[in-house]
């Protein structure tokens, strides 16, 4: 496995991959000593996830290689499904995977995404819309759905 590094506006992305694929994308708050240097399977994730933090891009087209469990993988492949700048709640999400009382295990599975912003857990949502649960921090879920958001609040206040 290669990593390559990222600065973004929400810490230090960690992308790990190798030729079958981008298996994870993590971020750190700390400052950590990384190389600049990107390995060649991981330039497109880089160049794409750049684009995204930039406002350019919507969706990602590298090749992902999660690792996890049958169910997990149903339920990040649903999540792969949720529009760029919507929002989908828990039970809707499970009522889309065909159990509605799976709401606490299709939670859970979205809890151990191992790629960040790629496979967009942070667009689900409580059921009252409620900013629920995010391994990132709550802070930046709410950053990534403002920074998706098509209509940007303009503050009235400085």
């Amino acid at each position: 496995m290669e990593k390559a590094y990222l600065k973004t506006p929400l810490g230090i992305a960690v992308i790990t991959g190798d030729g079958n694929g981008v298996s994870s994308v993590t971020v750190f708050d700390d400052e950590i000593a990384f190389s600049p240097l990107v390995p060649q399977h991981l330039k497109k994730a880089v160049t794409q996830l750049t684009e995204y933090f930039e406002g350019h891009r919507t969706d990602f087209d590298f090749p992902l290689n999660p690792s996890g469990t049958e169910f997990q993988q149903k339920v990040w492949n649903a999540l792969l499904q949720i529009p760029f700048g919507k929002t989908l709640s828990y039970i809707e999400l499970s009522h889309q995977l065909g159990d509605p009382k799976a709401i606490r295990a299709v939670a859970a599975a979205n809890g151990k995404n191992p790629l960040w912003i790629i496979i967009p857990c942070h667009r689900v949502i409580g059921k009252d819309g409620s900013m629920t649960g995010y391994a990132g921090g709550i802070w930046r879920k709410k950053w990534l759905l403002e920074h998706e958001n098509p209509v940007k609040q303009i503050s009235l206040f400085f």
